[in-house]
């Protein structure tokens, strides 16, 4: 079984067991798992249920792995001949988690 799910603006196609990065929030210290209430589809061997735009009572629950920061992303601005240059770096801070349950309500 397969699930669809929208989180901050990206579309994620997640399966049991699966291990995924999402943006960070604020959650509180002793929260162990969070759900995904914003379904797309649902899909399990060749039948699949389709929202519109979410599909209805389906959610998708998971625990929290980690909070940390990703990988770092460097920026390059540059113009040539003018002698402009400019060099960022920025770390995302995200949230692992791992699928634990795919509801279809």
């Amino acid at each position: 079984m397969y699930a669809i799910i929208e989180d901050s603006g990206s579309q994620i196609k997640v399966s049991k067991d699966d291990v995924i990065k999402i943006d960070h929030r604020d959650i509180a210290d002793d929260q162990k798992t969070i759900e995904f209430d914003r379904v797309l589809l649902v899909g399990s061997g060749d039948s699949s249920t389709i929202g519109a735009p979410y599909v209805e009572g389906a959610k998708v629950t998971a625990e929290i792995l980690s909070q940390e920061r990703d990988d770092k992303i460097t920026v390059i601005k540059f113009k040539r001949r003018k002698g402009y240059q400019r060099k960022k770096g920025h770390r995302q801070q995200i949230i692992k988690v791992k699928v634990t349950d795919i509801s279809t309500g």
